[in-house]
């Protein structure tokens, strides 16, 4: 499949995906951006599976890097990869664009105001084949579309947003899903490692162990991206976990309704909303101790890197692979 223009030139979109291992969920992804994009270009982590073979059956431009974390990788994607087309997307390889989307693509990028740099998409969240409509979990607005050269990613562990460097965003009311095959194991593995990040960012947000970003306002990425990072920050990071995670738990799922997710919502809201807030606390507590006994900043940084898991010292950057 070739990626051909089905919209004017001034309308032309370029999809960036970051793939790993990602043979299960590739072909959804490209086969729903086939009707409004003009480039893809799947930026790979060296897969050890079919992932690069099959974004090539797809005419997509594949471009090999190695992962430090996802701000870093869109990052080097943004700069590196040879787009020619006005506008950008980011989309992760387990993310579907519904049919209403993609034609709201072609419809009304072309009709945007000149001031008017970028685009909210309202993401819902598939887990375990349900569609989880409560707790605070939908919509999830997010900025994925913006013209080329006007928007940056935040440098973060996690939690990373794309922010507008000017203008205005819009939001497209199409369906956008988050819904990843895997099962229950890869989910509490992935959020185990996110754990480990975003333990970093907060740690790093009270010791400037090294350079990070928070970039997100109400006016540079969506209202509700804003809000949330200022009453994360401001408010839920200052109080001790063991009382915010359980607390954020029971807000969720009773104050936004997250019973009425049903038997999968229930799972849902009690790992992601709970296990995982409280795991976050327990390694940022670890973490925490171990900077406090070291007998140096390098010393911490090995210690953090060695808890973590994660590369902290910046990548040596080796030449990349196109094909």
């Amino acid at each position: 499949m070739l990626y051909e223009s089905l919209m004017p030139n001034d309308a032309s979109i370029a999809v960036i995906i970051l793939t790993y291992n990602e043979e299960r969920h590739l072909p959804r992804a490209l086969k729903c951006v086939a009707a409004f994009a003009q480039e893809v270009f799947v930026v790979d982590s060296f897969s050890t599976d079919r992932t690069v073979e099959i974004a090539k059956e797809y005419g997509a431009t594949v471009l090999q890097h190695p992962f430090q974390n996802q701000a870093k990788q869109f990052a080097w994607a943004l700069e590196h990869t040879p787009m020619h087309a006005d506008w950008v997307m980011r989309l992760d390889a387990d993310e579907v664009v519904e049919p209403d989307l993609a034609q709201e693509i072609r419809t009304r990028l072309p009709q945007l105001a000149p001031d008017v740099m970028g685009v909210n998409l309202n993401r819902k969240t598939i887990f375990q084949g349900r569609f989880i409509r409560h707790g605070g979990r939908y919509p999830l607005i997010l900025l994925r579309i913006w013209r080329r050269g006007k928007a940056r990613i935040e440098d973060r562990w996690m939690d990373e947003h794309i922010y507008l460097t000017e203008g205005r965003a819009v939001t497209l009311r199409g369906g956008f899903a988050d819904d990843n095959l895997f099962d229950l194991t890869a989910f509490t593995e992935k959020h185990n490692r996110y754990a480990s990040r975003e333990a970093l960012d907060v740690l790093n947000q009270r010791w400037q162990l090294f350079p990070s970003q928070s970039m997100v306002t109400a006016a540079s990425a969506s209202r509700q991206a804003g809000i949330k990072r200022f009453l994360k920050e401001s408010i839920y990071n200052r109080m001790p976990f063991e009382v915010s995670a359980i607390g954020y738990f029971l807000f969720r799922y009773i104050v936004q309704l997250g019973f009425l997710d049903g038997r999968e919502g229930l799972v849902y809201h009690a790992l992601q909303g709970f296990w995982y807030r409280f795991l976050v606390g327990a390694k940022l507590r670890e973490l925490e101790k171990a900077v406090r006994n070291a007998a140096s900043r390098e010393a911490a940084l090995r210690e953090v890197e060695r808890l973590t898991r994660q590369p902290i010292d910046k990548l040596r950057e080796p030449d990349s692979i196109s094909t």
